[in-house]
């Protein structure tokens, strides 16, 4: 590799100024042309075996990333992957650029500092539902209601995959498990309702093995300014298989699967037989199609300002993933955390002649003696 060495299995170097590893790969990326050279999926892909069970959905994610990211025109050294735990979080290992094998649930917090320290970076956070759900989920919503300038790939396969098929966040009520053995009775979360609910300014969702589908969700977060989360149905294969086969199934999917298309009405299903109308109270609801006039049914707007309509959206799908809306639910332009952190900072050193020293040493300062 001629732009980035991994120096680490768990951690590469961020490329921090003044760094003399990062001098070295810069030099290094001067010297091949490869900066302003165009990447292709193959220069993104790492020496380390991928380790993930034979017919994993995690595979085709991995590939639809490698093969769209060079499309950004981003190099490989301004680009990083943070990730929790879980079988998902083993994607910086994958992939060449920067990155980080983090902490269980942490992910979104660990991005949120280097987005916020780093805004010339490209930063990806790649979780799963357990990870960002359960232990992690505090630090999600934190991070949506900010607007930090990230992208989170958030791989909902409704089971613990990793510690061997306990029950997730998102597992259906009534979900036979090795930790429920009588069925769940925990109520699952909704990833897009959660996201929607903390004001997120983009939130997606795709599937797996809809590779087209996958990747113009994927650039369209990509390509947001700020916080972008894309709930990605993604099969276990060992302890949840079949899990999004009812949207998967050719026959079947086309039947419960609304494909959200900005600028579109919402009509679905073999021959446009379904549509989405509004109900009596301003919510959402299914109609036959030809028996509505065509003024009722619903054209979508990602763009619009209320989260309401978005969250709307979300509602429509029940635990058996029937009438799933699949696409971008909400891209809404807002300030960034990082962006405006960065004014708040050039501000108060424009307002200051104060030196650190003089601040350490200042009026809030006291001498303890013995």
């Amino acid at each position: 590799m001629t732009a980035i060495e991994h120096t680490s299995p768990h951690v590469h170097d961020l490329g921090m100024p003044g760094n003399p590893i990062s001098a070295a790969i810069a030099e290094s990326v001067e010297a091949s042309g490869e900066k302003n050279a165009t990447l292709k999926a193959k220069d993104l892909k790492t020496d380390q075996e991928v380790r993930w069970c034979p017919g994993c959905g995690d595979y085709v994610i991995l590939n639809a990333v490698q093969s769209f990211l060079p499309s950004l025109g981003i190099a490989r050294e301004d680009m990083v992957i943070v990730s929790g735990i879980g079988c998902s979080s083993r994607f910086p290992y994958y992939m060449n650029t920067y990155g980080m094998h983090s902490i269980h649930g942490r992910a979104p917090a660990i991005a949120t500092g280097l987005a916020a320290s780093r805004p010339d970076l490209s930063v990806w956070v790649v979780t799963g539902d357990g990870d960002a759900l359960s232990i992690g989920g505090n630090h999600l919503i934190h991070t949506l209601r900010r607007n930090v300038n990230l992208t989170i790939l958030l791989f909902n396969n409704r089971i613990y995959g990793l510690t061997k098929g306990q029950y997730s966040p998102t597992s259906e009520v009534g979900k036979v498990t090795k930790s429920t053995p009588m069925g769940s009775i925990d109520a699952p979360f909704n990833p897009v309702s959660l996201a929607l609910g903390a004001d997120a300014t983009f939130v997606g969702r795709a599937m797996d093995s809809d590779r087209k589908g996958l990747t113009d969700v994927l650039r369209q977060a990509a390509e947001h300014q700020g916080t972008s989360l894309v709930e990605i149905y993604q099969n276990c294969n060992i302890f949840n298989d079949g899990a999004f086969e009812l949207l998967k199934d050719p026959t079947t999917g086309p039947m419960w699967t609304i494909p959200l298309v900005h600028g579109e009405p919402l009509v679905f299903g073999p021959g446009g037989a379904s549509c989405v109308v509004r109900d009596d109270f301003g919510g959402l609801r299914i109609a036959e199609t030809n028996q509505v006039d065509a003024s009722q049914i619903v054209v979508h707007d990602a763009h619009r300002e209320d989260p309401s309509y978005a969250f709307a959206l979300s509602r429509l799908s029940s635990q058996d993933l029937r009438y799933s809306p699949m696409g971008v639910f909400r891209s809404v332009a807002k300030p960034t955390y990082d962006r405006m952190m960065t004014d708040q900072l050039e501000d108060a050193a424009a307002q200051s002649s104060a030196t650190l020293d003089d601040l350490l040493a200042g009026n809030d300062s006291w001498t303890v003696s013995s």
